[in-house]
């Protein structure tokens, strides 16, 4: 299974790994595992880098790289997917890591429950 990092799951990897949950981490952790971090993130994270309201790493790209994290690019598969979304969420950025996890056949790391309403696999971050 390939796994996509929500944003915030994302950011807990980066700054503060051990608030994963346990076996999540493990998955994450392990050597063979594939971890996707999404475009879309690294746009979420500048847009509220922005307005004020996050505090990131400037080395972004870098800690990605370290952390052997692949980077998904937004494709137009992953849009064409959010005409089949239900409207359970308006977050557009999250809409967008769902529609590419159903269009890539990603498990989603979130800790956001209105993820879970859609039909998506998920791991608890």
């Amino acid at each position: 299974m390939n796994l996509l990092l929500d944003t915030h799951a994302l950011l807990w990897c980066l700054s503060s790994p051990d608030r994963l949950h346990r076996d999540t981490r493990k998955k994450v952790e392990a050597p063979a595992q594939i971890v996707f971090v999404s475009a879309v993130s690294a746009w979420e994270i500048e847009v509220k880098r922005a307005l004020g309201k996050l505090k990131a790493p400037a080395d972004l790209q870098d800690q990605l790289d370290a952390n052997r994290f692949t980077e998904l690019p937004l494709h137009w598969r992953h849009v064409g997917a959010l005409r089949s979304l239900p409207d359970h969420h308006r977050d557009p950025f999250d809409r967008m890591l769902i529609a590419q996890a159903l269009a890539d056949g990603l498990v989603i790391v979130t800790s956001d429950d209105r993820i879970r309403t859609y039909p998506v696999r998920t791991l608890p971050a």
